[in-house]
């Protein structure tokens, strides 16, 4: 990892219009397992402690610095230039800094922080580089900029592919466009950098082609994960990210002590947080704000956002947990049951066919199949307080606000619209009428009916 006592900050370019996504949010606000791309790469430096950070904007300005809301300064690159005219907009926003510069964009999310640590502090060997770059060795080197270097990784030259001879091109070394340098050398090099190039525009590679031609070093370290340094240009480069990601994801959770019976079809959230000896069945999703405790048992086809699950909890086979949804040690939480904004205490049941929406459910307590919580007066949402070992029976609704007292029962199909109170029943139906014979007569008419249609059909 890098000396934690050596500051540095960092420029991350997303000036771009990002045009192949063919969307109205911005490319860098894609999310991957529910957090922009951006707010990946973000926390990756993060985790570094950086010193500054200068997100370089263009199109879409409004959008990147609503999503940041303060964590970094922007500067604005208008019109768009190039990648080196880009990070030169970030000299003003690091006016009176003079420490080392790592430099990032914001459609490559993944870049880990030891690669991070790995390129500054390369810097700081004893041969004291004024350009690190990060290069990586696809399998396709395909259209990438070359990085032209010896086995010591000491760079005589860099090249975008379009201005690359055949020689060049047959280099398998590629240029990821991430580097690093100190704030001084890097902005003094890119004020000389030229624009005389098939696009026209001005490169930040050919800052390492001024320092070589000054006879300063410029060296390349070379990622191990090349899929780290990926970039996301269209949706099918997103969707192949977020399967990277998933795929990492998954690998990590069962590394910990999680059992996934069937892990291409788990889907975690970014920050997705599990216990051990967690059972996790197909086709489970979850979306951000998830908490597992040890123990717990999440069935198939079961999708929780936003929700707690305690020591030993069962959910599902069809389940839905949504915000606000708690559920304390051993509770359970039954097919086709939706819990929102709800305490489920030690031990609580909702087996079947159940919404449970703003509601406190004591510890022991059961919930019968085809229960609900009427939490919504169509202005105003109410909470339901279901007392310990208390027990509603099937079909019940429950209108909010209302209390259900300790150990009281609700009887089946009851609709309850005053507090229950401490060890009450309560029936709320009304009294069943008995007309013998009237079912087996008026099956009788109906077939005479019927027959009498069917006879008049046929003879018209």
């Amino acid at each position: 990892m890098t000396d934690t006592t050596r500051e540095f900050a960092t420029i991350i370019l997303a000036a771009g219009k990002g045009t192949r996504m063919k969307s109205d949010l911005h490319k860098v606000l894609h999310p991957i397992a529910g957090q922009p791309m951006l707010m990946h790469l973000l926390a990756s430096v993060d985790s570094l402690g950086p010193a500054r950070k200068v997100v370089v904007v263009g199109s879409g300005r409004d959008q990147l610095e609503n999503a940041l809301a303060g964590s970094a300064v922007t500067a604005l690159q208008e019109p768009q230039l190039g990648t080196g005219h880009a990070v030169q907009q970030a000299e003003i926003a690091l006016a009176g800094y003079d420490g080392d510069v790592l430099v990032l964009y914001g459609d490559v999310p993944f870049v880990r922080p030891q690669t991070m640590a790995a390129m500054l502090d390369r810097l700081h060997e004893a041969d004291s580089p004024k350009v690190v770059v990060l290069a990586f060795e696809p399998d396709d080197a395909g259209h990438y900029g070359r990085v032209i270097a010896d086995d010591m990784g000491r760079i005589a030259k860099m090249v975008e592919y379009k201005d690359a001879s055949e020689e060049e091109r047959a280099c398998r070394v590629c240029n990821s466009g991430l580097m690093a340098g100190r704030a001084a050398d890097m902005f003094d090099l890119l004020r000389r950098v030229g624009n005389d190039n098939a696009q026209q525009e001005y490169y930040l590679v050919d800052v390492v082609n001024i320092a070589n031609a000054d006879g300063d070093l410029c060296t390349a370290i070379t990622t191990d994960r090349p899929d780290e340094v990926a970039g996301i240009n269209s949706r099918a480069e997103l969707a192949a990210a977020e399967a990277q990601w998933q795929e990492f994801r998954r690998e990590e959770a069962m590394a910990d002590g999680a059992t996934l019976r069937d892990p291409p079809s788990v889907f975690f959230s970014f920050d997705t947080k599990l216990g051990r000896d967690v059972t996790i069945e197909p086709n489970v999703v979850f979306g951000p704000g998830v908490t597992v405790a040890d123990g717990a048992h999440i069935k198939a086809f079961c999708h929780l956002e936003g929700a707690t699950l305690g020591e030993g909890v069962e959910v599902g086979p069809f389940a839905r947990l949504r915000p606000g949804a708690v559920l304390e040690k051993n509770a359970f939480v039954g097919n086709f049951v939706e819990v929102k904004k709800t305490v489920m205490h030690e031990g609580a049941k909702a087996s079947h066919l159940t919404y449970l929406g703003d509601a406190e459910v004591g510890a022991g307590a059961n919930i019968g199949a085809g229960t609900i919580t009427c939490n919504y007066d169509g202005y105003f949402k109410y909470k339901t307080t279901i007392g310990p070992r208390a027990f509603i029976g099937s079909n019940s609704a429950l209108v909010a606000p209302v209390s259900i007292g300790a150990d009281a029962i609700v009887g089946a199909g009851s609709t309850v619209t005053r507090d229950v109170l401490d060890g009450e029943l309560r029936l709320v139906r009304a009294e069943q009428s008995v007309k013998p014979g009237w079912a087996d007569r008026f099956h009788e008419a109906m077939r005479k009916k019927k027959a009498a249609a069917k006879e008049g059909r046929e003879t018209s």
